[in-house]
């Protein structure tokens, strides 16, 4: 039954509903009332009781036709403001089923209209938002098509242009030349081995091998491994020196994958001369990982930003990366009951990111 129909429908039951709980209330106490009248009239007896009597059933009747032609009046009355609310509820619930038709086509620009009913405004509001979410989505969606396509093309276009060099004869198949198309062929496979792992992590099936480990050793290790490329170029790396264990329960190699996507970020946003600080330590039952750089910060907008996938905020001349470097690292913090937050004191003031993990409870 539709909406309509049963909001009329409801206002006519409570007035039916009314009308014969009136009518049963008046007619059981209008007798007892009329009796008591005649009784103070002195028509208690003889010729006055029958007048009385007669009285008593022409009151009796008028009652009932006054209370069913009001019963009428009132269920009509019901049905009428019932129509008129139905509509007013009707209508506002139309215009935000027709916004959710158009996002159903993929029109994410038609905004369900705003009711003055608190309850409806909420719920077109949130229609309003959800439209604004889906587009944020539709809009990443195709951004991460054509950064694909162009994180595809380089690669492809070396080795294509050295493959059909080669056939021609052009290139000589030398050592150099062959080794360049293995290392396209690698930075495709290593962007394919990102997608995936990004795939895996935001559908939560990344297959963590867990077991107890320290924290700190696994962030220095994989500090360490990136001091070659902080080196060349000109940027200080800090790895503060060993301290108390941070036991925790978790998947070496994803954490340490972790450390590693953070640290390169730092990288490619730290400029010759700069300094990059890995430490660690431990805060209200959470292990913490945090990577402190002096590159080219972060607004307050990107605080969070950061985190979605192929989402880029600056870089030092020549540095690029895939961009979801930060998503699955997120994505393999949470998976352990962690997190990785950013922080920072602005654009040009460098910015903290900070990896956190439950303390294993050694007892």
């Amino acid at each position: 039954m539709r909406l309509t129909v049963r909001l009329v429908l409801s206002h006519v039951l409570v007035a039916v509903i009314g009308g014969i709980a009136t009518f049963a209330v008046v007619r059981w106490l209008a007798p007892a009332l009329f009796d008591q009248s005649i009784q103070h009239a002195g028509w208690a007896g003889g010729r006055g009781q029958g007048q009385g009597q007669v009285l008593r059933d022409q009151f009796a009747a008028a009652v009932d036709q006054s209370l069913l032609i009001g019963a009428a009046v009132g269920v009509i009355a019901a049905a009428a403001f019932g129509v008129f609310a139905a509509y007013r509820v009707i209508k506002p619930l139309g215009a935000v089923r027709a916004a959710t038709r158009e996002l159903a086509r993929g029109r994410y620009d038609v905004p369900a209209p705003v009711p003055h009913e608190p309850e409806l405004g909420d719920l077109a509001r949130d229609v309003n938002t959800l439209a604004d979410a889906l587009a944020q989505t539709e809009a990443r969606r195709v951004r991460l098509l054509g950064e694909v396509a162009h994180e595809l093309r380089t690669p492809l276009t070396v080795i294509d242009g050295y493959v059909e060099g080669m056939i021609d004869g052009v290139l000589p198949t030398s050592t150099d030349n062959l080794g360049q198309i293995g290392e396209e062929t690698r930075r495709l496979r290593r962007l394919s081995e990102d997608l995936s792992a990004l795939s895996r992590a935001e559908e939560g099936r990344l297959g963590l091998e867990r077991r107890p480990c320290d924290l700190g050793g696994i962030a220095r290790a994989a500090a360490e491994r990136l001091r070659p490329q902080a080196e060349d170029a000109g940027i200080g790396l800090d790895v503060a020196a060993a301290g108390e264990p941070l036991p925790v329960e978790a998947d070496p190699d994803r954490i340490a994958q972790v450390v590693t996507n953070l640290v390169g970020n730092a990288l490619r946003a730290t400029p010759a001369g700069g300094r990059i600080t890995v430490a660690a330590g431990r805060d209200r039952g959470f292990a913490l990982v945090t990577v402190s750089d002096t590159g080219v910060g972060l607004a307050p907008d990107d605080l969070e930003r950061v985190f979605e996938r192929f989402y880029r905020v600056g870089s030092r001349a020549g540095e690029s990366g895939s961009g979801i470097g930060l998503t699955i690292s997120r994505g393999i913090a949470r998976a352990h009951g962690g997190d990785v937050t950013a922080a920072s004191a602005g654009p040009g003031l460098g910015a903290r990111f900070t990896l956190a993990l439950p303390l294993r409870n050694q007892g």
